[in-house]
């Protein structure tokens, strides 16, 4: 467990003291710091830490620990602060809705969509920039797309 700590420590480190765009730039950097990890514990290691990928002010996205913390407590990037920023669009059809994202930042999303808890959706499968989010029911789809649109800021009057 020592192991594990101090491992997700230098991720935190490296992370909050440079721009890291991807999983095998971490892996790299973390290997020149003596951490050999396989990609699968690198996943389990972000996830653990809820670090997210987001917009970097000189475009393309990096990796961060969430607003107010250092990724080991109990806050996360919530969907009202990400949502505006990597929202492209939402639809859907039947009791399935399809969230589009920036490039890279689907998962970061979904966890947030996951960790809210909302008892329209089963579920969450994200992909790179997609996320598929299963509802309960059609009336529950209509629901969360409402939801996400309005947490994007985008007027639902657009009709997307």
């Amino acid at each position: 467990m020592a192991n594990k700590r101090e491992r997700q420590a230098a991720i935190l480190e490296i992370v909050e003291t440079r721009p890291v765009g991807s999983q095998e730039e971490l892996r790299r950097l973390l290997r020149q710091r003596g951490w050999d990890v396989t990609q699968a514990t690198l996943s389990r290691d972000l996830r653990d830490l809820r670090l997210a990928r987001i917009p970097s002010p000189q475009g393309g996205v990096r990796y961060a620990a969430p607003e107010g913390g250092n990724g080991a407590d109990d806050t996360r990037p919530s969907l009202d602060l990400l949502l505006p920023t990597l929202f492209r669009s939402v639809d859907g059809v039947s009791e399935l809705a399809v969230l589009r994202t920036v490039v890279g930042a689907a998962n970061s999303v979904a966890v947030s969509l996951d960790l809210e808890s909302w008892p329209d959706i089963l579920g969450t499968i994200a992909g790179d920039d997609t996320i598929l989010i299963i509802c309960r029911s059609s009336a529950a789809r209509e629901r969360i797309v409402r939801r996400i649109r309005s947490l994007a800021g985008e007027d639902s009057s657009q009709g997307r």
